[in-house]
């Protein structure tokens, strides 16, 4: 899996002009699923961004994590994370999961993120969506699992 993690004042997710969900301060969490990924790479991700430090403190060192700082999390599903543009000028999306089984491990790592005490919020599955958002700091994030240990 791979997920571009933003620090946030807030973010929102616009559907066919209706916004489905948004979120305060927090992390807007964009996630693509792999044709290879499985439901452990969900659960590491989701405990490891729960526990990321990229929040300041009072001493403004990045020492707080989401849930130090009472913050919340909007994750929505990005297949074009797995976009290789390496060939030609169309990227090819060959390693991206197929919708079935993307859309069962992104819910996975949702309810993973619940287990861990969050209520995540997330924009809609497939769907063509809007994402807007107050980037802070700006702090972005790539994660991946590859390279993982089990969780």
């Amino acid at each position: 899996m791979k997920l571009v993690i933003q620090r946030v004042k807030h973010a929102s997710v616009t559907v066919e002009g209706e916004k489905i969900s948004e979120i305060g301060q927090g992390l807007l969490v964009l996630c693509g699923v792999g044709h290879d990924d499985t439901v452990h790479d969900a659960r590491f991700l989701a405990k490891k961004i729960s526990n990321l430090r990229i929040f300041e403190d009072d001493e403004g060192k990045m020492n707080l994590s989401v849930r130090d700082v009472g913050g919340e999390i909007l994750s929505v599903s990005q297949f074009t994370l797995y976009g290789d543009c390496a060939k030609g000028n169309r990227p090819s999306f060959i390693q991206a999961a197929r919708p079935e089984r993307g859309e069962a491990l992104f819910n996975e790592f949702v309810q993973a993120l619940e287990k861990l005490g969050f209520f995540p919020n997330t924009g809609k599955f497939g769907a063509d969506m809007n994402v807007d958002l107050l980037n802070d700091g700006p702090v972005t994030l790539i994660m991946e699992s590859t390279g993982r240990t089990k969780v």
